[in-house]
């Protein structure tokens, strides 16, 4: 299927000569404004492929909506960025997940009055009876949609949710939901998946269980690049992670250097945390400074 994009003059080809790491995602100079708030303003992101990338900051540092620009569910007011080489820029968001860069949501999608299997078959591309014409003749799609429907299977038992396909997906806790939404994700057979927060609203049981599947796509070889606030995931599973405070990317490394940056300590906790704020504290300071003032006023008044 021919498609928009573009080939990128090479800021996400890998140099082996040079030793720089291969990134099968790079932007560059992205920003968003909404009014007069500006959302986000990245001067440029590489996201190493093969890996796990953690993208970190606080409440409004602009991470779920800098996900949105880079999948297409949103167009920034400048920049350009590129997948595999290929420029994404104006590329539709059901053109980049066919391309394969696909992503999950905070708030999961999941259609709620159809089974979990029928989720499971929507996320497959290219399928022939979805043509209009098409449709009508069974003979034409029964093939392909016999395949898709075992290749979900495998996928559901992967996930152990197979034993619920035949449930209404809006009868699924939340937990099952985001194991559903990533489970459809890989119908397409992605190489870079983007998941926005997945555990937020997970049941503590579940979350060992989303972790070691967010693990096993690295070992098949896709790359992951996730959102997330639960630092302890972060360290236990990335391999890289960048930082954003207020639409700015402030650092980006390993998760240990990252943990002990003094920049991250302070987007998450403010640049005067160690400063003691206890009305005690307040009091007296407030006193030492009227003390002061009331000396200094003496020694005017004496000259």
């Amino acid at each position: 299927m021919p498609d928009n994009t573009t080939q990128a003059p090479g800021p996400a080809a890998s140099d082996s000569t040079s030793g720089e790491t291969d990134a099968i995602l790079v932007a560059e100079n992205i920003t968003r404004t909404f009014g007069g708030l500006t959302a986000v303003d990245v001067d440029r992101v590489e996201v190493p492929r093969h890996k796990i990338t953690a993208l970190i900051g606080p409440n409004g540092a602009g991470k779920t909506t800098f996900f949105n620009l880079l999948t297409g569910f949103d167009q920034p007011d400048s920049g350009d960025w590129w997948f595999n080489g290929r420029s994404l820029k104006g590329v539709g968001a059901h053109k980049v997940a066919r391309m394969g860069m696909v992503r999950t949501f905070q708030l999961t999608k999941v259609l709620s009055k159809l089974t979990v299997l029928e989720n499971m078959r929507l996320g497959a591309t290219d399928q022939v009876g979805e043509r209009f014409w098409a449709a009508a003749i069974r003979a034409i799609w029964r093939g392909q949609e016999d395949a898709v429907t075992v290749r979900a299977r495998e996928l559901l038992a992967r996930f152990k949710l197979d034993h619920m396909e035949d449930e209404f997906a809006g009868a699924l806790s939340g937990g099952q939901r985001k194991l559903l939404e990533m489970s459809r994700a890989l119908m397409v057979g992605p190489e870079l998946v983007m998941l926005d927060e997945p555990m937020a609203g997970v049941n503590p049981a579940l979350k060992q269980s989303l972790l070691d599947h967010v693990k096993q796509l690295r070992e098949e070889g896709m790359t992951v690049l996730f959102v997330e606030h639960d630092m302890d995931m972060v360290r236990n599973i990335s391999d890289h992670v960048i930082v954003m405070a207020a639409g700015k990317v402030v650092t980006e490394g390993t998760p240990d250097e990252v943990m002990s940056d003094q920049r991250v300590i302070d987007a998450y906790l403010g640049a005067h945390h160690e400063t003691d704020l206890t009305e005690d504290h307040e009091v007296e300071r407030m006193a030492e400074e009227l003390a002061a003032g009331s000396t200094r006023k003496a020694e005017e008044d004496d000259a």
